[in-house]
């Protein structure tokens, strides 16, 4: 045992000094107690260390870090800042993690073609402050926008409130320069044109979640800021009243900026947090819906809203009197996820997507996953795309809730994917949800799919063991084959 963890130190230092050399000795973290903050992302419930973390400044030492890693069969991994909440950037097998967060520039803003270039370690809101005097901004907006990266968002094709009307963050992407798993750098579509002839690549590079290459570059598209907006907020007594008005809404043809919907237990949640606004405590859902454009048709939209929700029997509904009111309307929001703390020790957020006709039906069923479970379960969810986000609240001091969360999670992922739905919308697959991609993937399908990564990641170095379920049928197969060749 003593020689064997002796062989491995010399066999990390080996690695650790080679590292060093790319990125310089104060660029890179080996020492266990520095590794710590680097053995999950915001999945918490499994962690793993990772070999060492390095910080390269630019894309010719990331370039010089994955060959290094290839010619010695070193697995490794790209992160962001860590706000994943799929287990994504977890270090299964011992990696280097490669952190972006010192490439953090934004390199150039053309107003005129509406684009910007970032590098992968920009803050996603950080782009929207450095235009907005110019009266313009960057449209995905996921609630970590504060502290997620552009190059994270990339990774696991972000969405956000306003997804609705704006799409995710692949609709906003224009030109990637990307670092292959063998070290090559490519640029796919270098001058941000949109929509060139060929595979769409970027679009396949976009949501892969760091499985393909690592993104160093980014071209983005940006939006002229919307003449007016306006925010209602709706309560209900009955989350099936809530449920249909949003179905309404959209069958009114109205498209909202963002139509997000909190149950009694998130409201709960959001009151008890760090941005409370006063919502009654006796409501079982509410509703926040803002809807943007030209000035002159906004508010002929609101009295269309404000009749559906009148019609849906809603409680009270108000509009925003002031942007200084909508703000903490959409801070209590925002920061719903984290608000959870404040009534649960321990909760595990989930991210199904179904039609929008469902989602009475669905709500009806994780309401009664919770109770046959006994855990209580809080649906914060962007409603207008049906993406729904169940927070399963428990206490991992009590022996066995965590295992019960996870049973739990699954089982709200088997009830969305089962009307028709898939088992994420917006925080990826990651380690999480790997096996739950069989409820959605046939074996065929998902083999079509591992052999794509093959083809940009043969050597299996790169985020190993991420986004599919280990091993399937086929990959079985082959591995046998390779095996049985390596032997001879």
């Amino acid at each position: 045992m003593f020689l064997a963890k002796k062989k491995k130190k010399q066999y990390d230092n080996q690695h650790h000094n080679a590292l060093a050399k790319i990125v310089g000795p104060k660029a890179i973290l080996f020492e266990k107690e520095d590794l710590l903050s680097y053995d999950c992302d915001g999945f918490t419930i499994h962690k793993s260390l990772p070999m060492a973390v390095v910080f390269p400044h630019n894309t010719g030492e990331v370039a010089d870090i994955v060959k290094y890693c290839c010619a010695n069969k070193v697995p490794f991994l790209a992160r962001g800042a860590g706000t994943g909440l799929s287990g994504g950037a977890i270090p299964l097998n011992g990696e280097v993690i490669i952190s972006l967060v010192k490439m953090k520039n934004l390199l150039s803003i053309d107003f005129e073609n509406r684009q910007a270039v970032v590098q992968p370690g920009f803050v996603n809101l950080k782009l929207t402050n450095s235009i907005s005097n110019k009266g313009y901004y960057y449209a995905p907006d996921p609630s970590s926008q504060y502290v997620c990266t552009i190059g994270g968002n990339v990774a696991e094709n972000a969405g956000g409130a306003h997804c609705l009307k704006y799409g995710v963050t692949t609709n906003h992407i224009l030109g990637l320069e990307v670092v292959l798993p063998n070290g090559e750098i490519i640029e796919i579509s270098e001058n941000g044109i949109p929509d060139i002839p060929g595979y769409d690549l970027m679009g396949l590079l976009t949501g892969s979640e760091g499985t393909l290459g690592i993104v160093t570059k980014i071209t983005v598209r940006i939006l002229k800021s919307p003449e007016g907006k306006q925010t209602v907020l709706a309560y209900f007594d009955k989350v099936e009243d809530g449920s249909h008005a949003v179905s309404d809404i959209i069958s009114a043809g109205i498209v909202p900026a963002a139509l997000e919907m909190m149950d009694k237990t998130a409201i709960e949640g959001v009151e008890a947090g760090a941005y409370p606004v006063g919502h009654p405590d006796d409501i079982e859902a509410l509703l926040l819906i803002e809807v943007d454009g030209i000035i002159a048709g906004i508010d002929e939209q609101i009295e269309e809203i404000l009749k559906v929700c009148r019609e849906r029997n809603v409680r009270e509904v108000k509009v925003a009197h002031n942007e200084e009111e909508r703000g903490r309307w959409w801070a209590n929001r925002k920061t719903g996820f984290g608000a959870m703390g404040a009534i649960s020790p321990d909760y595990l957020v989930q991210d199904g997507v179904i039609p929008r006709s469902q989602l009475p039906q669905v709500l009806h069923r994780i309401s009664e996953i919770s109770k046959d479970s006994g855990l209580r379960i809080a649906n914060i969810f962007h409603a207008g795309d049906g993406n729904l986000h169940p927070l399963i609240l428990f206490d991992s001091r009590v022996p066995g809730e965590t295992e019960k969360a996870l049973e739990v999670g699954t089982a709200c992922l088997k009830a969305c994917a089962d009307v028709g739905g898939t088992i994420t919308g917006e925080h990826g697959v990651g380690i999480e949800k790997k096996e739950e991609m069989r409820f959605i993937f046939t074996e065929e399908e998902l083999d079509a799919q591992t052999q794509i990564r093959e083809v940009f990641n043969p050597m299996d170095l790169l985020n190993r063991g991420k986004l599919f379920p280990t091993p399937s049928r086929c990959m079985d197969v082959r591995k046998i084959v390779n095996d049985t060749i390596a032997t001879n």
